[in-house]
């Protein structure tokens, strides 16, 4: 993968790239990213520029040490033999090593158990998530560990020479999956082969080994911009505007977010919220009932997205008070049902529905019982805004 096919983060690109040129590359990175952000897609893009025979050709064997700074180019070139094998996942020097599970009892897992698995998550899904990935590998319900049997794997890789590259290059995805056995680990990161390069790609900075993070240089990644993902929607999943602008919007800076939004993107939330206001401050309970029922049957997914989506709306009425119509580019239907909820809501209660919105998501996602969830939200939301309550209809 190279970096132009990673969806934004051009300040993170820009600084990997410089590190690089200045001779100021750490032998331990950890990438700190958000689900859905890129943390995976910019560490396979920096172990491919590393390849590359362009940059290789340029570069010193001295990348991690030598002070001076070196001539390479920004991008690898994606046209040598080492930029085809590592787009491919089969680079020699690259190795990976993330959560898996036995697939029998008694088995010892280890990556390279996986590594087809991997090659065609990583073609369909450089986005996807710890959850996708045990999914793809039937792992039902099963906890993967990235194992101590993989850290001696580790080891013995990693001490072996270089094959084709003049880096070897270890990319351990979801570091937080490793535990206590992690520690067999903490001699080679301090005191790796020579042009040894770890990046590690995690999500969770409180669930890695302190000793490990302690071994590391930081690398934060931000989540992406609506425009961003919006953009990606577009161009890589054939999305309309208007139905990138919503997905993107309701995202979180996820794009993997997104495209789940996007696949169900049939679905017109902006009605069931209306739905749902008129029935919880206007038509009353058998109209409460009945909307809860087909909600609670929509699955967690859909759900979470619906609650994300009046988030939306929500933060887009109260931007429309501060900077008004004009200066508020969203579709016209957005801007109409902005108006109407600061119709219905002040300011404050609108803070307070936005904070009960992002509790029953919360909740959502621990699996709470979904009719009781709906039901308590609905009353809330008419206790919140009873004082101000007036209808959303047309």
């Amino acid at each position: 993968m190279k970096f132009q096919e990673v969806i934004g983060q051009q300040a993170v690109k820009h600084n990997l790239i410089g590190l690089v040129k200045d001779n100021r590359l750490s032998h331990a990175l950890l990438f700190l990213a958000r689900e859905g952000s890129g943390g995976l897609p910019l560490a396979l893009a920096l172990s491919q520029y590393l390849v590359c025979e362009k940059v290789n050709t340029n570069a010193t064997p001295s990348l991690f040490e030598d002070p001076v700074p070196i001539e390479l180019p920004d991008e690898a070139c994606g046209e040598c033999s080492a930029c085809h094998k590592a787009a491919d996942l089969v680079h020699p020097d690259i190795h990976f090593s993330y959560p898996v599970v036995p697939r029998k009892p008694g088995d010892k897992p280890v990556s390279t158990d996986y590594i087809a698995e991997w090659r065609e998550f990583i073609r369909l899904y450089p986005y996807g998530n710890v959850y996708d990935w045990l999914q793809f590998i039937g792992a039902e319900n099963k906890q993967g560990n990235i194992t101590a049997a993989e850290c001696q794997e580790i080891i013995r890789k990693l001490n072996l020479k270089s094959f084709e590259s003049v880096y070897k290059i270890l990319v351990m995805w979801m570091p937080e999956y490793l535990g206590n056995e992690g520690n067999k680990l903490l001699k080679l990161i301090e005191e790796p082969p020579a042009n040894t390069l770890f990046i590690l790609v995690a999500q969770e900075e409180s669930k890695i080994l302190p000793t490990i993070q302690s071994r590391t240089q930081l690398v934060k990644i931000p989540a992406l911009e609506n425009r961003e993902i919006a953009r990606a929607l577009v161009e890589r999943a054939g999305a309309s505007e208007d139905a990138a602008h919503q997905a993107a919007s309701v995202s979180d800076g996820n794009y993997r977010e997104a495209m789940q939004t996007l696949q169900h993107a049939e679905s017109d939330w902006e009605e069931t919220i209306r739905t749902w206001l008129n029935a919880a401050l206007r038509t009353g309970p058998a109209d409460q009932v009945r909307w809860t029922n087909e909600v609670s049957g929509l699955g967690r997914e859909k759900q979470k997205q619906m609650l994300r989506y009046f988030n939306h709306l929500l933060e887009q009425s109260i931007r429309l008070r501060i900077l008004g119509r004009e200066n508020l580019h969203i579709p016209s239907n957005e801007i109409d049902f902005a108006e109407r909820i600061n119709k219905l809501a002040t300011l404050s209660q609108q803070q307070a529905i936005v904070e009960e919105l992002d509790r029953a998501v919360y909740h959502i996602e621990r699996n709470a019982n979904a009719k009781m969830l709906f039901q308590a939200l609905t009353i809330r939301i008419y206790h919140i805004v009873r004082d101000n309550a007036l209808t959303i209809v047309n």
